[in-house]
């Protein structure tokens, strides 16, 4: 075959090029994969943080300063509301810190550790999450 017989003869030459789009988009379906869930495991622990800050927000005790009752938040009631709905909540997340900076607002820290669901050296193996809510009690 001559020279220009080699040139022209171009069967195969598509191939590499198919095998690296191919890898090229798989690397890009994982990574998408395990950003979407990071999210969702963020927006979870969100979630929980919301739900437990709320219940905490519940355990204030009620007095009457003159003629106006008056809703107070203590600490141990607090930490006692949010540890009850973490526990109750699905997933593995811990109660960081729950407690009442003002008397009037519940304030709730919960942690956990997020893992890629498809393994791969694109992605990290475990990422650190927190969620922090705050809920206010009011009486009006």
């Amino acid at each position: 075959m001559s020279a220009r017989g080699l040139l022209r003869d171009e069967s195969g030459s598509i191939l590499p090029l198919t095998i690296g789009y191919a890898v090229l988009a798989l690397a890009l379906i994982i990574v998408c994969a395990n950003a979407t869930s990071l999210y969702l495991a963020q927006k979870s622990l969100d979630a929980v943080a919301d739900a437990a800050a709320l219940a905490g927000a519940d355990g204030f005790t009620l007095s009457l300063e003159g003629d106006a009752p008056l809703a107070r938040l203590d600490d141990g009631a607090v930490r006692a509301q949010a540890e009850a709905i973490v526990a109750a909540a699905p997933g593995d997340q811990t109660l960081v810190a729950a407690g009442t900076p003002d008397g009037l607002s519940a304030r709730v820290t919960v942690a956990t550790t997020w893992h890629a669901p498809l393994l791969s050296a694109l992605v990290p193996a475990g990422v650190a999450l927190e969620a922090t809510a705050t809920s206010r009690t009011a009486l009006r």
